[in-house]
């Protein structure tokens, strides 16, 4: 009985931690380094993307998930973090990044950072990650648990 009540109390401190009950935040990984990310998958979340923000905690960022594979720009209108910005193909392979993108508070001034090629997801991370990862083009983005690749079931 006692093992029992033991074991009870064990189950329910751990479902109280963060993120052990609905399995932690979604993550990626490039090159081996894991990344908590927000993922946005439906138009407003991916227009609003950092938008006023201050700060991006190291080892996090934001996963944009497009519906179409095609070639893929991106701006920094009222982004206030300098971030790298990496384009991913289909088969999440990198097709191109663009490294330390400056914060923009020109509105719709804003110039595009546009990928080289198609892609259908984006990886924005913290400026300077780009280089101390040593990404190369088609470097492979692995996805979490939870995080649902497009055009597949």
């Amino acid at each position: 009985m006692r093992c029992l009540r033991l074991a009870l109390i064990a189950l329910l401190l751990l479902a109280s931690l963060p993120g052990c009950a609905s399995g932690g935040s979604p993550w990626v990984e490039l090159r081996g380094q894991r990344f908590s990310v927000e993922v946005a998958d439906d138009g407003p979340e991916r227009n609003r993307g950092l938008m006023f923000r201050d700060q991006l905690a190291d080892g996090t960022g934001m996963l944009f998930l497009h519906d179409i594979e095609e070639r893929q720009a991106y701006w920094m209108k009222n982004t206030r973090i300098p971030l790298d910005i990496f384009y991913f193909d289909s088969q999440r392979r990198l097709v191109s990044v663009s490294r330390g993108v400056p914060s923009c508070s020109l509105g719709d001034r804003c110039p595009p950072y546009p990928s080289s090629g198609p892609a259908l997801y984006v990886l924005e991370l913290n400026a300077g990650e780009a280089s101390r990862l040593g990404v190369a083009k088609g470097d492979e983005l692995v996805f979490g648990p939870g995080i649902a690749e497009r055009g597949k079931p």
